[in-house]
């Protein structure tokens, strides 16, 4: 079970094993989630209404999309900004897992309460995201800027991204969308370890020959499905804003848009795009969303048994 429990035999593992779990786990998932972020990112960047019935952007649907890039921009489009991606995914895995196995077992300890129940992972859940997001949002802006320019490339690799954004933009252009991304992962990722935690125990009261690993992906991805959709807007302004002054190479994909701040991305969308541009990108995302938690809850649960049995058998 993710989380600290003082009856598990994975009570003894240190933070460390839990950072070098979630790395893994990380790198693992976004490997094979990536092409899906792509088409998302690529949807939610798009001003023009994202749909089959009445086609006016570039992309209007998964599978055009999914042809339209291959097509245009060959089978390694779909992996675009991998590099940034991996180091976040690595990063972020690392710092989520080893805060909240942390935070757990501090609750556990200090406190009257139960580190298994569902409140106490929501809760500790949303603060292990908040500081991985804070450490990692720089990696997040140069993924999406990555996956988003299309050909002629504007960033030839992720050291020229990382001096042209610095000495055109400044410091804080890594940081764009933070405030979106503060704002939406809290309740995103409490959800998703309250819910994997509500749905992992009932499935083992239902499913008790099935193994762990099963139970594991299904409740991950029920998890990350319930928790995107609810928090899904946030995730469009933040990548809204972290392609600020990147407009030069979003010319080829249809009509670009400059943002001063989260209140005015959130008001211009509501204004030009209507209510269903808070949505662009939602199908792909929940598809990525249920694959990413899945995996992610079920590649982490296989390090830490992997971690916990190697140090037994020293």
């Amino acid at each position: 079970m993710v989380g600290y429990d003082p009856n598990s035999p994975l009570a003894s593992l240190t933070s460390e094993e839990a950072a070098l779990a979630g790395s893994a786990a990380g790198m693992v998932t976004r490997a094979l989630i990536s092409p899906l972020d792509v088409i998302k990112i690529r949807f939610q960047l798009q001003i023009e209404q994202v749909s089959s019935r009445s086609p006016q952007g570039k992309y209007w649907g998964v599978w055009q999309a999914t042809r339209c890039i291959l097509t245009e921009e060959g089978l390694p489009a779909f992996w675009k900004g991998h590099i940034p991606a991996q180091l976040l995914s690595v990063c972020f895995g690392a710092v989520q897992f080893a805060s909240f196995e942390c935070l757990t077992e501090l609750v556990h300890k200090k406190t009257s309460y139960n580190s298994q129940t569902s409140g106490v992972h929501f809760v500790c859940g949303g603060l292990a995201a908040c500081s991985a997001t804070v450490a990692c949002q720089p990696l997040d802006t140069l993924r999406t800027r990555f996956a988003a320019q299309g050909e002629p490339k504007m960033y030839r690799n992720l050291i020229h991204a990382v001096v042209t954004m610095y000495r055109t933009e400044g410091p804080l252009a890594f940081y764009r969308g933070l405030a979106p991304t503060l704002v939406a992962v809290y309740p995103y990722a409490g959800m998703q370890f309250f819910f994997y935690n509500v749905l992992k125990k009932r499935l083992k009261s239902l499913d008790s020959i099935s193994n762990g690993s099963l139970h594991s992906l299904i409740s991950g991805s029920f998890a990350g499905v319930i928790s995107k959709t609810l928090t899904y807007p946030f995730d469009l302004f933040k990548k809204r804003l972290q392609v600020g002054g990147f407009e030069k190479a979003r010319m080829q994909f249809g009509q670009v848009r400059t943002y001063h701040g989260f209140v005015d991305c959130m008001v211009t969308i509501a204004r030009d795009e209507g209510p269903r541009g808070f949505y662009k990108g939602l199908s792909p995302s929940l598809l990525k969303a249920a694959m990413s938690t899945g995996f992610t809850f079920f590649w982490y649960e296989f390090f830490i048994n992997a971690i916990s049995s190697l140090k037994g058998s020293q």
